[in-house]
């Protein structure tokens, strides 16, 4: 292989003068061109900048983000490790970065220092600037005389002025240091991915028409609704008729200004489709560029990625739907699959399918492969599900966030719920205009009022007493809080009652085994067959089961409201479902419920209002939000807007700076699950002896691999549930074994080899983990 470079007086030098950014692909293949890379990320990062007003930012940083490594000492290196495919291994970014400064980026320049190793605080910035210049002065001098010839462009040009309103309040330059961050990160890594796979250009789809999803969207709807309809042997026409009144109003208000919108739409209401119909009305109507839906738990990711894919996907063309989530198999050996794996990577695609994680971990992360996907929030309709399942910790920062993206970024927001919060109680969405999608709710709830309520709060009865009566009918779902109660009265039936009649879900069940109880589940309620289950909450918010009679241990109103769901759902009983609140007394109950549960008892109840009582909602809410000191400075929520205000991006994502030992506090970090949990395989959860045999294999490569395969971790997935660790006494960590590394610990991965009960999953000492649900 010829090197691009020679020594001359124990200096590398470029041949003909030039530099370049990345060595071959492969033999007879060319080098990358340091100006050929840095003018085509700059142009890039442009493109995907302009729809929110940062081209100019996004391109300077793109055309600066990789100057250093015109240095000889860094031309040296990549040749000396063409050959090998090593890395270079030496420090690149100090020079763009005080290029940057010096063009008029000032705290923008953070995107350039953090393009590989990510964002950091603005405060530590200059320090750490000014040492690195000078620990690498030499290399820094070589690179910057090289590059002004290189990039004559950077003599000529005056200073660049970011958008007037990015400096103007430290939230919104926040947001949009982000975005360009994001842009940038994106740009960089695909100009890079275009020359190692020998493509003419980067592989970016170009943005989509909207108005023909729309359009398909509306015909494959026409014909699901005339096949529902025909199948109907009379029960729930009615429903129907009320569904198609919620999808005509959100059709009706798509033309409306992107903004801010809620869909207080009661379970029934239809509102999977109507969201996604006003998303596509909306977005087709005002020129944006892509939908993206996010709900808090996989089971409703992947039941809505499913509905969507029906409506959207054309098998002769490239798929639409994104399904990204840690549940989703990004199988390499489908067309589907290779598809989906690049648009995960940065959301490059029209209709984007995720997970509130996924999405706040990645707006509010720092980290180059996480932001890659930021910018496509930029000028999107954002779909949140369910959102009374924001994290109440974390919301002032949320709504800030989206407030933001709405007001600066060109982001429309549809705040979809059953039981719709409060949110303009709270600082970051007051005085923030917000259009209904539905005319009247408090007539909507009322018209689809399918149960009565019935309260058993005193005496309080026993799960024994709960789950008698709840055998006495044919069908019947009860939901309680803990796992162990679930056990509790799973166990009661079994003693008494045929094994095919009574079923139970938890997270003690790996998540193969829950979806093959719900299919077992569903498809005896569709037969008539006698079926009685027992769940923690993950039962409730978008579960589609539909049962005549729930029982509901006392719990927020929210997972009340969210339970009822479950009963009557379809509106096929002649009559009422019926839904019955029990306070059991021998029951537990997660402690974080305390204070939730006495709010709830404030405004809900016997001789006070029902669970679907919009203003008795609306007060609960209220009052959490002052019981929960939500607006106090010393709230984390706040303590990360402070952060946010200080550009303090590393604060954010990772907690604040210990001074005396470095150390970051993830406690007071932006994370929306604790990532504490001890995540243990269970094959036992397999439904044939074969498929256990074979995760048995897998487990035992990752085991052995001196790097698993994606592939391999990917199998796992679905037979991995999540206990505390506070679970791992020592007989349980007698039957945990480490799969990847060498504890057992926080954030580990165990292989279960002690029982695993076919109905119930694993049985731990519970204690603290018995609330984990």
């Amino acid at each position: 292989m010829r090197l691009p470079v020679v020594m001359m007086r124990g200096r590398f030098v470029s041949v003909d003068g030039v530099l370049f950014a990345h060595s071959p692909a492969g033999p007879g293949r060319p080098w990358h061109r340091l100006d050929a890379h840095l003018r085509g990320t700059a142009d890039l990062a442009a493109r995907f900048a302009r729809p929110f007003g940062g081209a100019e930012v996004a391109y300077w940083l793109g055309l600066l983000h990789d100057v250093g490594k015109a240095s000889c000492a860094w031309q040296g290196r990549l040749a000396e490790v063409a050959s090998t495919g090593g890395r270079v291994g030496l420090d690149h970014k100090a020079l763009g970065t005080r290029l940057a400064i010096e063009r008029g980026l000032g705290p923008f320049a953070l995107a350039v220092w953090g393009h590989h190793g990510g964002l950091v605080d603005a405060s530590t910035l200059m320090s750490a600037l000014g040492e690195r210049l000078r620990d690498q002065a030499e290399a820094v001098t070589s690179a910057e005389t090289a590059v002004r010839v290189m990039l004559p462009e950077l003599s000529g040009a005056g200073a660049v002025q970011p958008p007037a309103g990015w400096l103007a309040d430290p939230h919104v330059g926040e947001m949009a240091m982000r975005l360009v961050f994001s842009a940038l990160c994106d740009a960089d890594h695909l100009d890079t991915a275009a020359h190692f796979h020998g493509l003419p250009a980067p592989l970016v789809r170009p943005d989509v028409d909207l108005g023909v999803l729309r359009d398909r969207f509306e015909k494959r709807r026409t014909g699901l609704f005339a096949e529902r309809s025909m199948a109907r042997a009379g029960g729930g026409r009615g429903l129907d008729g009320v569904r198609e009144q919620v999808y005509a109003g959100c059709v009706r208000a798509a033309a409306r200004r992107p903004g801010v919108f809620r869909l207080p739409a009661p379970t029934g209401a239809g509102k999977t489709l109507a969201s996604a119909g006003f998303a596509l009305h909306h977005g087709a109507e005002h020129g944006m560029r892509r939908v993206v839906v996010a709900v808090p738990f996989l089971t409703i990711t992947e039941q809505n990625a499913a509905v969507y894919r029906a409506m959207l996907d054309d098998d002769a063309m490239e798929p639409v739907v994104l399904e990204h989530h840690s549940g989703v198999d990004l199988d390499l050996g489908t067309r589907r699959g290779r598809w989906a794996r690049l648009a995960a990577e940065n959301w490059d695609a029209p209709f984007v399918v995720t997970t509130f994680v996924r999405l706040f971990e990645s707006l509010f992360g720092r980290r180059p492969a996480a932001m890659r996907r930021v910018h496509r929030l930029a000028g999107a309709v954002i779909v949140l599900d369910e959102v009374q399942a924001l994290p109440g910790h974390l919301l002032v920062p949320i709504l800030d966030g989206l407030r933001r993206l709405v007001e600066h970024f060109g982001a429309t927001v549809v705040l979809c719920s059953a039981t719709q919060p409060e949110f303009w109680a709270l600082s970051p969405f007051k005085d923030l205009p917000a259009v209904d999608l539905v005319d009247d709710p408090g007539r909507l709830a009322a018209d689809l009022r399918r149960v009565a309520f019935q309260w058993r709060l005193a005496p309080k009865p026993t799960l024994a007493q709960v789950a008698a009566e709840a055998a006495a009918h044919s069908a019947a779902l009860v939901v309680v809080n803990t796992t162990a109660d679930a056990r509790r009265v799973y166990d009661a039936w079994r003693d008494v009652g045929p094994a095919e009649e009574a079923w139970h879900l938890s997270t003690r069940m790996c998540p193969a085994h829950r979806r093959r109880v719900l299919d077992a589940v569903r498809q005896r309620l569709d037969d008539g067959a006698p079926v009685l289950l027992v769940s923690t909450q993950l039962v409730e918010a978008g579960v589609d089961v539909d049962f005549p009679v729930v029982f509901r241990a006392l719990a927020p109103a929210d997972s009340l409201l969210q339970a009822a769901g479950r009963a009557n759902r379809e509106g096929r009983l002649p009559g009422v479902g019926q839904v019955v609140i029990f306070d059991p007394a021998d029951g537990g109950a997660p402690p974080s419920y305390r204070a939730l549960v006495g709010q709830t008892l404030v405004h809900l109840g016997p001789g006070r209002a029902d669970p679907d009582d919009q203003r008795a909602l609306a007060a609960y809410y209220r009052a959490v939000y002052d019981v929960s000191n939500l607006a106090d400075d010393a709230h984390l929520g706040q303590r990360i807007q402070q952060a946010r205000a200080r550009w303090e991006l590393q604060t954010v994502t990772d907690g604040p700076e210990d001074a005396a030992t470095g150390r970051r506090d993830p406690r007071q970090a932006f994370r929306l699950i604790s990532d504490t949990g001890l995540a243990v395989v269970t094959p036992q959860g397999a439904a044939i002896a074969e498929e256990r045999a074979e995760l048995v294999e897998v487990i035992e490569r990752i085991r052995t691999a001196a790097v698993p395969t994606r592939t391999d971790l990917r199998r796992l997935q679905q037979y991995t549930t999540t206990i505390h660790p506070s679970a791992v006494t020592a007989a349980v960590r007698a039957l945990l074994a480490p799969v990847l590394g060498g504890e057992v610990g926080s954030g580990a991965l165990v292989e279960w080899r002690g029982e695993y009960d076919d109905a119930t999953g694993i049985d731990v000492d519970p204690r603290i983990e018995e609330f984990v649900i």
